[in-house]
C-alpha cells in the first residue's frame, strides 16, 4: 500500500488502495492476465478506483442501485446484467445463452451447497474445526471442480466425527462486518488466539453470498441471478434490514455468545450501520459487541488482542451470573 498512496488519498479503505497497488506495482497474476476487469459502484472509493484503473486497463464498471426493496431500482440491476452479457459477448466473440447461463446457475449453486454444509458443522458444540480452518478450505477462485473434490472430501471427513474437545471451552463468536480478503485474516487469527472460536462469519467471504441460490429453472436465468444478487445485505444498501435479519437467525443457529465486527478504516458504510449492529446485539439478542476498526497492519494486533480477552471475559462473567 505505501507505493499507492502517492496516487491515492492515505484515508482511503485499505481493500481499495491494496486493490489498486497489485495494478500499480504489476504484482497480481490474475489482475496482470486479465483481458477484462468488471467493476461495481458499491462504494465511491471503489468507483474512483475504477475510474484510474481504467485508463490503462479494459473496465467494465456496473453501476448498484442502493434501494433493495425498489422494483425500479430493482428492474435497473438487471438491466445492469444485460448491460454486462451484451458487453462480455462483444469483447470475447460468445454467444451467453440461457441455457448456458443456467449451466453455470447449477455449478454455482452446488458450490453454495456445499459450501453451507461445511460452514453448517459449527453449529456444533463444540465444532468439528477452528473458523480458521473452515475460512482457509474457501478458495479465491469460483467453480473449480478440485475445490468442490476438497469440499467433499472435507464432509465427508467431518461430517460423524466428534467434536474438537480443544474448543470445547472458548468463546463462540458471530464475527459480521466487512469481507476477509486473502492475506487479510488477522483479526480472525487474533481472536481465536485469545481463546475464541468464531462458529460464524455473516461477512462477504462468509455465509452472506451462499445462504442463498439461484433459481436453476427461471425462465429468465438473468432475472434470477439480479434477484439473488440484488437482495444481498450489503451496508451500501437503503433500507438495510435484511442484515440485521440475517444476523438475528445466525446468532440463534450457531448459538454465538458474542458478536464481534469488524470495520476497515474508511469504510464508511460499515462504520456508520456498526451503531444499528450494536443495538441489535446489546438490546435484543443481549449478546456482547465489540467492534474492531482496523486496516492490514499488523501494528495495532495486541491492542485489538487485549479487547478481545475483555470481551470474553464479559461472556464469562455473564454466564457465571447466569
Amino acid at each position: 500500500m505505501p507505493p499507492v498512496e502517492t496516487v491515492l488519498p492515505s484515508n482511503l479503505c485499505p481493500l481499495i488502495k491494496s486493490t489498486f497497488g497489485f495494478h500499480v506495482q504489476h504484482a497480481n497474476p490474475f489482475l496482470e492476465q486479465a483481458a477484462l476487469v468488471v467493476g461495481e459502484t458499491t462504494c465511491d472509493g471503489k468507483k474512483k478506483m475504477f475510474e484510474l484503473l481504467g485508463e490503462s486497463r479494459a473496465i467494465h464498471v456496473m453501476e448498484l442501485p442502493q434501494k433493495p426493496d425498489d422494483p425500479d431500482s430493482l428492474d435497473r440491476w438487471d438491466l445492469e446484467l444485460r448491460r454486462l452479457r451484451r458487453a462480455l459477448e462483444q469483447r470475447f466473440g460468445v454467444e451467453i445463452t440461457d441455457d448456458k447461463l443456467r449451466d453455470a446457475i447449477r455449478v454455482m449453486n452446488r458450490e453454495r451447497r456445499l459450501r453451507r454444509e461445511l460452514a453448517s458443522l459449527m453449529k456444533r458444540s463444540p465444532p468439528p474445526f477452528s473458523g480458521r480452518r473452515l475460512l482457509s478450505f474457501q478458495s479465491i477462485m469460483s467453480g473449480m471442480p478440485q475445490d468442490f473434490e476438497q469440499y467433499e472430501r472435507a464432509l465427508a471427513g467431518y461430517k460423524d466425527a466428534p467434536g474438537d474437545p480443544a474448543l470445547a471451552s472458548r468463546t463462540r463468536v458471530l464475527l459480521t462486518g466487512v469481507p476477509i480478503v486473502h492475506g487479510a485474516e488477522r483479526v480472525l487469527e487474533l481472536i481465536e488466539a485469545r481463546g475464541g472460536v468464531v462458529v460464524c462469519m455473516e461477512s462477504c467471504t462468509g455465509l452472506k453470498p451462499i445462504l442463498e441460490n439461484v433459481d436453476e429453472n427461471a425462465a429468465d436465468p438473468v432475472r434470477a441471478l439480479a434477484e439473488k444478487y440484488y437482495h444481498l445485505p450489503c451496508s451500501v444498501m437503503l433500507q438495510n434490514d435484511r442484515r440485521m435479519e440475517t444476523l438475528r437467525t445466525l446468532a440463534a443457529e450457531y448459538k454465538a455468545e458474542c458478536v464481534v465486527e469488524l470495520v476497515w478504516q474508511f469504510c464508511l458504510t460499515y462504520d456508520v450501520e456498526s451503531q444499528r449492529v450494536r443495538k441489535l446485539a446489546e438490546q435484543e439478542l443481549k449478546l456482547p459487541y465489540l467492534k474492531i476498526e482496523t486496516d492490514y497492519s499488523p501494528s495495532d494486533s495486541e491492542r485489538i488482542g487485549v479487547r478481545v480477552e475483555a470481551l470474553f471475559e464479559t461472556v464469562r462473567h455473564a454466564a457465571c451470573r447466569n
